[in-house]
C-alpha cells in the first residue's frame, strides 16, 4: 500500500499506534479514502493513513464509555474492539463519523429533519439551520406542508404567498453554496402532503431537469388517498393553516400525474405517511412529517440519527453458511458503538442535541447482501432470497433490540422513554429505534462489498486509469466460480463488462447464470418484494431503488407503487434507465441550461482532432466529448500572425462556453457557418470561407444530419446511463443516489 499516505509523526494525534498489520484496500477504496475521509493539510495532502483514520474514530467513540463508569483499561478494550470490527470491515459507521470523529468539527450524524414553519422567520431559520448541518456533513429533510399555498393572502403585508415550491428553490440555491464538511454539496429531501393545495405544482417541479437538483422530492400520501386513487374518487385539498377544505381533486388523476413524472425523471418518490407514523415510537412528541434525503430515516422535526452498517459478506463462507454467532457479536457491539456515538457527537443546534439525546435513535443496517447471496448460491430474484433476507434481518433486529435492552439495564432507558410506546408497554430500551437500511455507497467501496441490499450493479467492468489504460475488474466471487468451473477467460470477462449481463451467454453454465444476476436482470416486482422483506424487520425504513429498463412504461411504474403499498413498504423510489441522463454532470446546470449555468469540467475527457485547410493556413480543431456530445472546442492555426492566432483561440473559448452552458450544436453551427473572411479557399470540394466557418464545418460534419438536425448521441450507457463528472467512469443509480464505484462520487438528488 501507499507509504505516501503516512504523515510526519509530529502531525499525527497522540494515540496508541496500531498494533495490527496494514489494511488491505482496493485502489478504489484508497481513492475514496484519500478524496473524502482522511484528514488533510491545507494543501490537500493526507495527514493520516487509513489505519490512523480508523484508530482516530475508535479512540474517540470509546471515550463515551467513561460516562458510564468504565476505567481506562475497559475503555482501551472497547477501543480495540471498535478498531477491530471496523478494520476487518464487519461494520462501518456513517460517513460523518469516519470524517469527523476526533476532529474539530465533531459532528457525527448523517440524517436530520428540520421544521419549516409558515412564516418568513420560520422559513429562513430553517434555511440557516440547514446550512449549518450541510457544513457539518449531514443531509436534511424538510416537509413544506405547513406553508400556505401559492396566491394565499399574507396578512402582515397585504401581499400574496409564493407557495412551497418557490421557497424550495431558495433552499436549493443555498445548498449550492455550502459544501458538506468541505467535500461535497449537501443533499435534501422535500416532502409535500398529497392534500396540500399546491400538490400538482410540487409533482412537476423537477420536470425540466434543471431545477432543484439538490433535492429529492417525495409526495406524502395517506392510506385514504391510496384507497381514493384505486376507486377513482375525489379528495379534499386542505389549507395547512386551519385544515379547511379549499378545493377537490380526483385522486386517480393526481396519482397518475405522480406516476407519470416518476417515469419521466425518477421524481417524485412516494412515502406512505400513515405507515411511518404507525411505527413512530414517540407520538406524544410529535408526528413524523419528513425523512432524511434518501427516505430511509423518518424523523421528528429537529431530530437526527446516527447510522451504521454491518457487512453481511463477512459472515458467510463457501459451503459453511452464515456465521450466526459472529453476526450476533457484531450486532451487539455495533449497537454499543452507535449509542456511544450519540454522546460523542457535537450537533449543530441545541434543539437537535436535546431531541437526539432525548430519544437516542440509532439506525443499524446492512451492506453486502448481494455478495452474501452469491456465496450462498441463491439468486436475488427468488423465494429463497426473500427468506434469507427475512431470516438475516429478523435476526439482526431481534439481536439489536436485545442489545438495547442490555444497555438500558447498564446505562438507563432513553430520557423520553416514559412518553414513548415502550414506556407504556413496560419494555426497557436504551434507544427509541434500532434499525435502518441506509445507503452505503462509499462505505461499500471502502469495505469492498455490494451496496446495501441492492443487487450487484455489474459482475465485471473496465476502469480507465492513467494514459487511458484499461483495468478489468471482476467480482471476486464470480471470478472464483468462473475459474473453479473452467469457463474463466479475460476475453469473456471483457465481454461481460461491455454487455453488463451474463443471462444470454450460453458458454456460462445455466446454474451460474441464474445465481449471478445484476440490477437490470431483475424484474421490478422482485426489487419491491426484497424491499418489503427487509422492511418487515426494520424499525425505521429501507433505502432501495427499484430499477426499471429504459423501455418500461408508465403502467410499470404504477404497478411498482401499488405493490410497495400492498406489501407494507414505507416508501418507494424508482429509476428508469436513462431518465436522469446528464443530471449528474454538474450541480445547477445541465445540457440545455441557459447561459450562466456552466457545466463543470471532468478531470479527463476524450475527443478528436481534425485538420482543415483555410486561407490562413492549416486549422487544427480539437473537440472533447462528454457522453457523445461536444463539450469543448480548441482551435489553433499554424503559420499565422499573433492576431489571427488570438482570434482563433477566442472563438474556441466562446464556443466551449456556449456548449457548456447548454447551447445546442446546431445553433452554434448556424451562427458560425457562412461567416466570410478575406481569404476563402476550396477544401474537399467545398468553400471554406473563414476560420469560424471552418469550425462550423467540423461540428456540422460530426454532429448534424443532412437536414441540419442534431444526431442522436451514441452514448455508452451504464446500467444508469450516466458517467461520473469527477473521474469519467460509469456510475450506477442505487439507494436513491447516483454513485460512482470508482472514486466515490455520489449525488443523492
Amino acid at each position: 500500500m501507499e507509504d505516501a499516505l503516512i504523515a510526519p509523526a509530529a502531525s499525527l494525534p497522540q494515540q496508541p499506534a496500531p498494533a495490527k498489520p496494514r489494511l488491505v484496500l482496493s485502489e478504489n477504496a484508497l481513492t475514496v479514502l484519500r478524496k473524502r475521509y482522511l484528514k488533510k493539510d491545507p494543501q490537500g495532502k493526507p495527514l493520516e493513513t487509513p489505519e490512523r483514520m480508523f484508530r482516530r474514530v475508535a479512540h474517540h467513540i470509546a471515550r463515551a464509555e467513561r460516562n458510564y463508569g468504565a476505567d481506562e483499561r475497559r475503555v482501551a478494550e472497547i477501543e480495540e474492539a471498535f478498531y477491530d470490527f471496523m478494520t476487518s470491515f464487519r461494520f462501518l459507521p456513517n460517513s460523518p463519523t469516519l470524517m469527523n470523529a476526533g476532529r474539530r468539527l465533531g459532528q457525527l450524524a448523517a440524517c436530520f429533519v428540520l421544521p419549516v414553519e409558515d412564516s418568513m422567520e420560520g422559513i429562513f431559520d430553517a434555511l440557516r439551520n440547514a446550512a449549518l448541518i450541510h457544513k457539518s456533513g449531514g443531509g436534511t429533510g424538510f416537509s413544506f406542508s405547513r406553508l400556505r399555498p401559492k396566491n394565499s393572502n399574507v396578512g402582515s403585508t397585504g401581499g400574496v404567498a409564493s407557495g412551497p415550491v418557490s421557497f424550495m428553490k431558495i433552499f436549493n440555491t443555498a445548498t449550492e453554496q455550502v459544501k458538506q464538511g468541505g467535500t461535497r454539496r449537501g443533499a435534501n429531501m422535500a416532502i409535500l402532503r398529497v392534500d396540500h393545495p399546491d400538490i400538482l405544482e410540487f409533482i412537476h417541479c423537477k420536470s425540466s431537469g434543471r431545477e432543484l437538483n439538490n433535492f429529492n422530492i417525495s409526495v406524502a400520501v395517506t392510506d385514504a388517498f391510496m384507497r381514493a386513487a384505486a376507486s377513482g374518487e375525489d379528495y379534499d385539498l386542505l389549507d395547512p393553516r386551519d385544515r379547511r377544505a379549499v378545493a377537490r381533486l380526483n385522486a386517480a388523476e393526481v396519482y397518475a400525474a405522480l406516476v407519470s413524472q416518476a417515469w419521466k425523471t425518477g421524481d417524485p418518490g412516494i412515502i406512505f405517511l400513515d405507515r411511518m407514523n404507525a411505527d413512530n415510537p414517540t407520538p406524544e412528541l410529535g408526528e413524523i412529517e419528513s425523512t432524511n434525503p434518501c427516505g430511509e430515516q423518518p424523523l421528528l422535526p429537529m431530530e437526527a440519527c446516527n447510522l451504521g452498517s454491518i457487512n453481511l459478506a463477512r459472515f458467510v463462507r463457501p459451503g459453511a453458511g452464515i456465521d450466526w454467532e459472529g453476526l450476533r457479536e457484531t450486532v451487539a457491539l455495533a449497537v454499543r458503538f452507535l449509542d456511544d456515538t450519540i454522546d460523542m457527537s457535537r450537533y449543530p443546534l441545541p434543539e437537535i442535541t436535546a431531541m437526539v439525546q432525548g430519544n437516542r435513535k440509532v439506525g443499524l443496517g446492512v451492506m453486502g447482501f448481494a455478495d452474501l447471496l452469491f456465496e450462498l448460491g441463491v439468486p436475488y430474484d427468488s423465494e429463497e432470497a426473500l427468506q434469507t433476507a427475512e431470516s438475516v434481518m429478523g435476526f439482526i433486529q431481534k439481536t439489536a433490540h436485545a442489545a438495547s435492552e442490555a444497555l438500558a439495564e447498564e446505562r438507563g432507558v432513553f430520557p423520553n422513554w416514559e412518553r414513548s410506546l415502550y414506556g407504556k408497554r413496560g419494555l426497557k430500551r436504551r434507544n427509541a429505534t434500532l434499525t435502518t437500511i441506509a445507503p452505503t455507497g462509499t462505505l461499500s467501496i471502502i469495505a469492498g462489498c455490494s451496496s446495501g441490499i441492492e443487487p450487484l450493479f455489474a459482475l465485471s467492468f473496465v476502469r480507465r486509469v492513467m494514459d487511458n489504460d484499461r483495468l478489468l475488474e471482476v467480482n471476486p466471487v464470480f471470478e472464483r466460480t468462473a475459474r473453479e468451473r473452467g469457463f474463466y477467460s479475460a476475453e469473456l470477462m471483457d465481454r461481460i463488462a461491455r454487455e453488463g449481463s451474463i443471462r444470454n451467454m450460453e458458454e456460462i453454465p445455466a446454474d451460474v447464470r441464474r445465481v449471478f444476476v445484476t440490477a437490470h436482470d431483475i424484474s421490478p416486482e422482485w426489487h419491491v418484494r426484497m424491499q418489503a422483506a427487509f422492511q418487515k424487520h426494520t424499525d425505521n425504513a429501507v433505502s432501495k431503488t427499484v430499477n426499471l429498463p429504459r423501455q418500461a412504461t408508465v403502467d410499470d411504474v404504477r404497478r411498482v407503487y401499488d405493490l410497495a403499498f400492498e406489501l407494507g413498504c414505507k416508501g418507494v423510489t424508482i429509476y428508469r434507465d436513462g431518465s436522469k441522463e446528464n443530471q449528474v454532470l454538474s450541480v445547477g446546470a445541465a445540457p440545455g441550461a441557459p447561459p450562466g449555468g456552466v457545466l463543470e469540467r471532468p478531470e479527463t475527457l476524450f475527443g478528436f482532432t481534425t485538420k482543415i485547410k483555410t486561407g490562413y493556413g492549416h486549422l487544427y480543431v480539437t473537440v472533447t466529448e462528454l457522453d457523445g456530445r461536444p463539450f469543448e472546442v480548441f482551435a489553433t492555426i499554424g503559420k499565422s500572425g499573433r492576431s489571427t492566432t488570438a482570434k482563433t483561440e477566442a472563438i474556441g473559448r466562446l464556443v466551449s462556453l456556449a456548449l457548456r452552458s447548454g447551447v445546442t450544436v446546431d445553433k452554434i453551427v448556424d451562427q458560425l457557418k457562412g461567416i466570410c473572411g478575406e481569404h476563402p479557399i476550396f477544401q474537399n470540394g467545398g468553400l471554406v470561407l473563414s476560420i469560424p466557418d471552418a469550425i462550423a464545418r467540423v461540428l456540422e460534419n460530426r454532429y448534424l444530419t443532412k437536414e441540419g438536425k442534431p444526431r442522436i448521441a451514441k452514448t455508452e450507457h451504464s446500467l444508469s446511463g450516466e458517467k461520473c463528472p469527477e473521474c469519467g467512469q460509469k456510475v450506477s443509480f442505487e439507494e436513491g443516489c447516483l454513485i460512482c464505484h470508482f472514486c466515490g462520487y455520489n449525488k443523492c438528488s
